[in-house]
């Protein structure tokens, strides 16, 4: 099966988020999202749970690419019941696309796009 058939096969996520919002995670092992739309391609996975932090198992769908207007994404896994786009932080790092810097806030520059997210100071 063709990477876009198994796409066009697949439920799309009614999360109601914009499928370019993407959410920082540092608890995340993987760069996640429900929304196969968003997918520009997908290789279809056996059906082995995910672990969310809360202890909820989800079915990983499959592993793909993701492309936004701000953000490539190798090695997403599509994860459809979930309800938020999630950006491994672990994954960013480890990436030799964008750098990722730690200091009083976090930021991440990547290409045309800066994101960034203030830390809850104590």
């Amino acid at each position: 099966m063709s990477d876009s058939s198994f796409i066009s096969q697949l439920p799309h996520s009614s999360s109601g988020m914009s499928h370019s919002e993407w959410v920082l995670d540092s608890d995340a092992s993987h760069h996640m999202s429900p929304d196969s739309s968003s997918f520009t391609s997908v290789s279809p996975s056996p059906s082995i749970p995910v672990m969310t932090v809360d202890g909820t198992l989800m079915p990983l769908v499959g592993v793909g690419f993701v492309v936004t207007p701000h953000l490539s994404l190798p090695n997403v896994y599509l994860i459809l019941n979930l309800k938020l786009n999630l950006a491994s932080v672990g994954q960013l790092c480890d990436s030799s696309d964008y750098l990722v810097i730690f200091f009083l806030f976090f930021l991440l520059c990547t290409g045309s796009a800066v994101l960034e997210a203030d830390w809850d100071r104590p």
